[in-house]
């Protein structure tokens, strides 16, 4: 099975092109099936049934496996024996028929506004690395951006006269303004902190490490939770921790739930909707610049 893994993680690159986390764990996932399989006895993908991946997903429960790992694991396989059938390496795809576990959604973790002024004040030196640390958090908790899209954001996606990005994918792209605060602490690493981190070096990533390579993510990861201790907020904070309260907040102050749903990128408005519960059914609506609360 092996083989045929390998096979269609390269069609997930070369054809799909899907992200390089997408395919590592695709890979992963259907290695430890094959892993799993191969102990059963079972290493042709065509001996594959229903039966022994749904043993497997029984295997996963009893492991003790999160209900959002198993449904990971669960599109992983899908996905596979999908490209096998189709591909007419298998006359039957054995995954069709399998369902997912239902996965109870979390509330997301909403910080006051008091908690975020108190997080964003953090960095307050005048150093390269708290000037660019001030700047993204800033500039995330201004604009709701997932933090993928923060460390990709290229020089060129700012719009710093006017006061917005640019967020791209390969569908479609958005554009999202933010209010002044944001602006001035922008305004501030491009003339005082992002030069002295790249140290000469030219970049056309926006935000860089303080070798002058792009910021990671697990890079970002720990800059929110060192701000968030040092503040002494006591909720579990999280990269995405600010886009929430981000959402929360516009629509607690009276913002247009479909202006926020553009801004936040999401394709469904359910998604946008749970915020609606902290915002406790508002009917008082407001432009975007009256309603955030660090404008």
């Amino acid at each position: 099975m092996v083989t045929e893994i390998n096979e269609f993680v390269k069609y997930l690159r070369e054809v799909k092109k899907t992200s390089k986390n997408t395919e590592v764990s695709y890979q992963r996932d259907l290695l430890q099936l094959a892993s799993y399989l191969e102990a059963q006895g079972i290493t042709d993908v065509e001996k594959v049934t229903k039966t022994s991946l749904n043993s497997y997903v029984l295997y996963l429960e009893k492991e003790g496996r999160a209900t959002t790992t198993i449904s990971r694991t669960l599109a992983s396989m899908k996905a596979f024996f999908h490209y096998e059938f189709g591909v007419g390496r298998i006359r039957r795809d054995p995954a069709e028929l399998i369902k997912a576990p239902k996965i109870e959604k979390k509330a997301p973790t909403i910080l006051t506004v008091e908690e975020v002024n108190s997080l964003l004040e953090q960095p307050n030196g005048d150093s390269p690395k708290e000037i660019r640390d001030k700047a993204m958090l800033e500039l995330l908790y201004a604009t709701g951006i997932r933090v993928s899209e923060l460390i990709n954001l290229k020089v060129e996606d700012i719009n710093l006269a006017v006061g917005f990005i640019t967020c791209r994918d390969e569908h479609k792209e958005r554009m999202i303004p933010f209010g002044k605060v944001a602006k001035q602490a922008m305004l501030n690493y491009m003339e005082n902190g992002r030069v002295s981190l790249l140290k000469g070096q030219e970049s056309e990533w926006l935000f860089t490490n303080c070798s002058g390579r792009p910021m990671s993510r697990q890079g970002f990861w720990k800059i929110i939770k060192f701000y968030g201790e040092k503040a002494g907020i006591q909720a579990d904070i999280t990269p995405h921790t600010l886009r929430h309260s981000f959402a929360a907040h516009l629509l607690k102050n009276g913002a247009d739930i479909h202006a926020v749903q553009a801004m936040m990128g999401h394709s469904d408005m359910a998604t946008t909707q749970m915020y609606m519960n902290y915002a406790q059914g508002e009917a008082v609506r407001s432009a975007y610049a009256g309603a955030h609360p660090r404008n």
